[in-house]
Parts: structure tokens; C-alpha cells; sequence
């Protein structure tokens, strides 16, 4: 078969959607930094409506700032990917054509920076994970001992970070008069835009303190909330691909029909008409954002962690056992639900059911194991602020106990069976001593992983409402299995 390019569009299937807009009269307006598949599944397809309304002033210039993989796939494309939406009546396949190419920061810097700082460039976006904001997720502030941020201060001109390369490109533009690009993160962090604004100003503080303040008084930082799952692509997939098409890509990238963007709407240089594909703009994301964080991305973490201790490959086959799927729907409706402030005109109860539906399409083949890398950045957001506030409110937190603990087993770095667990995680290298020194005693490795502080923070190690119930959560995981002792947490949830 002959590869996805320009020169192949042509060749399609008439049921192929493809762009229909002169790709060669796109001017880039946005670069984006972490260009993997969520990206291309999500902001790009709401970028490809604009484009395809007419307004070409919004190509996407994609940017790793780690692999080359995704430059050496799409690069010889044009550009050009496949989204393929996976649902019951079947798939459809769309070829994007909003991101024209792709650079790699680390074989590079200064072509990033430079392209960053293009006077065309209006919108800096990022979906880079919880990690690569060189954050502490506890207090939501610059790792100033980050080795990446460490080497960012001493080398400017060359940087690794996200913030490194916001701050040399921000620079660059003052330097020349141009007015700055907004800063839109795309990743699940609380107040996402906040928290990035505090992190980039921190760094260009420490920099030059009279660029930390032109950053903080000149720069937009909206907040977002993103919403859709995109697994990991598989060879498989590839194949499934080919076949619909007709041609060959190197890296499509497979999703649910859902898709949800919130987007705080501040953009003093202007953006694309994101709406018009069915992005909701608003004044307030927050709401937004701790129903998704809470509901979807708690029970997801929760799924992905006890889901792997059960054998469960994805999250399709963990909601086909009743326990898991019980207990994650005890875990939406009892604990998560009366933790939040619902916006306005929202449906609670049908967002729920849809997030269960969606959890059990057995299209989206999204492993258990992808979902649980990257805990110790992901569990303050999902699961932690919901107990600190059900502790607040003097609620237990027996299911979140259960999905903190089923976390603390996974990364003892063993399963069930004594297989190693590949624990993925900037900090494995701290979890494996901690799990090494406790062993399989819930009773030190309980308290070992709570000394974590940019996880847990100082509060929740100080509070036995949270240490008693982790630590026999824990206890029983390590007795008696997580098939066990999920049954045995949903009844006696369901008693009171």
C-alpha cells in the first residue's frame, strides 16, 4: 500500500471525511507542545472544524519535547492522521489535516523557540501530562529542584521544560515588541491555568524578576477542561486503519464518540472558532473541571489500579466484573458527587450514566496498565481532594480509601501472582526503594508511601480518618486479593 500524504487524499473512500480546505493557504497560528494522541484526538479535531469553516489562520505547528516518533510518522504524512471513532454502530474515520508539521525540541531548542516566538503565532498550547509542568502536585508550585528546571535556569537559550520554553519564547517576543501568545494547557491539573500561570511565573521570576512580573501582568492563561478517551494505538489498529483506507498511516489514533471542551474564554489575540465544533466557552471551567477530574478521571484511576490486580487488561473488561463496576458507581454516586458544585444547567445523573457507558464500550481497548502510570501526579487531583473534602465534612472515604490503597499495591512493583509490575512513574525509582525497605506489610508500607509529601501533602498522613482506612484497605489487598476485597467493600458499603 502506498502511505497517507497529500498526493493520497484524493484516493480515499468516499466515506473517508478528509479536509476539503487548501492546505497549502494555511497560515500557523498555534504551536503545540506535546504532540501525542490525545492532542490529535481532540484540540486538533476542533481546530480541523475551524479550518474547515474557512478560516485558515489556525494550522497547528506540533512539537515533541521528548521522542521523535511522532515527527518520523506524521512528517512524511504531510501531516496528515487518521482519527477513527470507535462506537456501537461502528467506525468512522476522518483524516485531519489542521497540524502541518512537527518539530523535536531536544534535536533543536532554538527552531521551537523561534517558531514560538513567529509574530503569527497566536496561541501556545500544551498537553504535556501532569508531569511535564516540573510541578509539585500537593501545593501546585515549580519544582525549583526539578532536574529539568535546574538545567533551564543555568541554560536558557537551550531548555528541556515546558516552562523553559514558554519563558525563552515569551522573552524572545517582548524583546522584539510583539505582543505575547496565550498560554492554553490542555492536561488535567486543578485550575489548570492557574496552576500553569503560577509555575511559569515562578520560573521566569527566578530568571529575571521583572520578566516573572511582564509574564504575570501580560499573559492569558485560560483554564480548560478536556474530555475524551483516546488508548493507546495498536498495530492492530494500524492494520483496521490500512484497510479502511485503502493506504497506510503510521500512527492513527483511535477514540470514543464523546468529546467535551470547556474553555475559558481569554485570548486577547484571538482564536478559533472552537465553538462552532461544539466547544462550551465560559467564564467559570472550575465546575466543569472537578466533575471530570472527580468523576471520570477518580474512578478511571481507581479502575485502571484494581482492574490490573485483577487481571483485567482493559478498562472494558474491569467494568465487566460486577464488584469493580459497583464499586466504581458506589464511588461516583456516595463519595465523589456530594464533594461537587454543579454547573449551571448540568445533568449530573445522565453524566454519570454516560461515563459508565462509555467505561464499558468494548470498541476502546484502553489498557488498565496506561492509565495507571504516572500515580504520584495524578492521584492529589483524582482521588485526594475528593477525601480531603469528604473529611471535611466528617464523610467516610471507604471507596477512595480503597483506590488510594489499590494504588500503594500496585506500585509494591509485584502482583497477585509474584509477576513484576512495570510501574511507570517520574518517582519509580523512589517507590521501588520505599517498596523494597516495607516489603508486603501494609502496616510500613502504608505509612512509607504517605511520607511522600508532593502526594499527600503534609495534612492527610497527620489524620487517622485517612491512614486507618488506607492502611486496611491495603491490609486486605495484600490478604485476600483485589477480587476479594472489592466484593467485600461493596457489600459493606451497600449495608451503611
Amino acid at each position: 500500500m502506498t502511505r497517507l500524504s497529500a498526493a493520497a487524499l484524493a484516493r480515499l473512500p468516499a466515506g473517508v471525511t478528509k479536509p476539503a480546505y487548501d492546505r497549502k493557504a494555511v497560515r500557523t497560528g498555534i504551536v503545540h507542545l506535546g504532540i501525542g494522541a490525545f492532542h490529535r484526538a481532540h484540540q486538533a479535531v476542533y481546530t480541523e472544524h475551524a479550518l474547515a469553516s474557512g478560516d485558515l489562520r489556525w494550522g497547528i505547528l506540533g512539537a515533541s519535547l521528548r521522542s521523535p516518533d511522532t515527527r518520523d510518522a506524521l512528517n512524511p504524512q504531510d501531516g496528515l492522521y487518521t482519527v477513527a471513532v470507535k462506537g456501537p454502530g461502528g467506525t468512522a474515520m476522518q483524516v485531519v489535516g489542521a497540524i502541518g508539521s512537527v518539530l523535536v525540541a531536544p534535536e533543536d531548542p532554538e527552531a521551537l523557540i523561534r517558531a514560538m516566538a513567529h509574530p503569527h503565532i497566536r496561541i501556545v498550547s500544551l498537553t504535556v501530562t501532569e508531569k511535564g509542568y516540573c510541578h509539585d502536585p500537593a501545593t501546585r508550585r515549580l519544582k525549583e529542584d526539578h532536574p529539568d528546571i535546574v538545567h533551564d535556569l543555568a541554560n536558557p537559550l537551550v531548555p528541556r521544560s515546558a516552562p523553559g520554553f514558554l519563558v525563552a519564547a515569551l522573552e524572545r517576543r517582548f524583546a522584539a515588541g510583539l505582543p505575547p501568545f496565550t498560554v492554553l494547557t490542555c492536561d488535567n491539573l486543578p485550575s489548570n491555568g492557574k496552576t500553569v500561570r503560577n509555575v511559569v511565573t515562578r520560573f521566569a521570576a527566578l530568571r529575571d524578576p521583572a520578566l516573572g512580573r511582564r509574564i504575570e501582568d501580560a499573559v492569558a492563561f485560560p483554564c480548560t477542561m478536556v474530555d475524551r478517551i483516546v488508548p493507546a494505538t495498536t498495530d492492530a489498529d494500524r492494520s483496521a486503519v490500512a484497510a479502511a483506507l485503502g493506504t497506510t498511516d503510521a500512527w492513527p489514533v483511535m477514540t470514543e464518540p464523546f468529546s467535551q471542551w470547556v474553555i475559558e474564554d481569554r485570548f486577547p489575540q484571538g482564536r478559533p472558532d472552537w465553538a462552532a465544533a461544539g466547544a462550551e466557552m465560559t467564564d467559570h471551567v472550575e465546575p466543569y473541571e472537578d466533575m471530570k477530574l472527580r468523576l471520570l478521571n477518580g474512578s478511571h484511576s481507581t479502575l485502571a489500579y484494581l482492574g490490573h490486580l485483577s487481571g483485567c487488561e482493559t478498562v472494558a473488561d474491569a467494568m465487566a466484573d460486577e464488584g469493580i463496576s459497583a464499586l466504581v458507581e458506589g464511588l461516583m454516586n456516595e463519595e465523589v458527587t456530594p464533594t461537587l458544585a454543579v454547573p449551571p444547567g448540568a445533568d449530573l445523573a445522565a453524566y454519570k450514566r454516560s461515563l459508565l457507558e462509555r467505561f464499558r464500550n468494548p470498541e476502546l481497548r484502553h489498557r488498565t496498565w496506561q492509565i495507571a502510570m504516572d500515580g504520584t501526579q495524578k492521584l492529589p487531583q483524582r482521588l485526594l481532594g475528593t477525601a480531603r473534602d469528604r473529611l471535611k465534612a466528617g464523610a467516610p472515604i471507604e471507596r477512595i480509601a480503597l483506590g488510594v490503597a489499590a494504588w500503594m499495591r500496585y506500585v509494591s512493583g509485584t502482583d497477585e501472582a509474584g509477576a513484576p509490575i512495570d510501574v511507570r512513574d517520574p518517582l519509580a525509582e523512589e517507590l521501588r526503594r520505599i517498596a523494597a525497605e516495607a516489603g508486603p506489610a501494609a502496616e510500613r508500607l502504608a505509612p512509607a508511601l504517605m511520607r511522600i509529601e508532593s502526594v499527600f501533602g503534609t495534612d492527610l498522613p497527620a489524620d487517622p480518618r485517612f491512614t486507618g482506612p488506607v492502611t486496611a484497605a491495603l491490609a486486605a489487598l495484600f490478604a485476600k486479593g483485589a477480587r476479594t476485597t472489592v466484593r467485600e467493600t461493596v457489600a459493606r458499603t451497600a449495608r451503611g
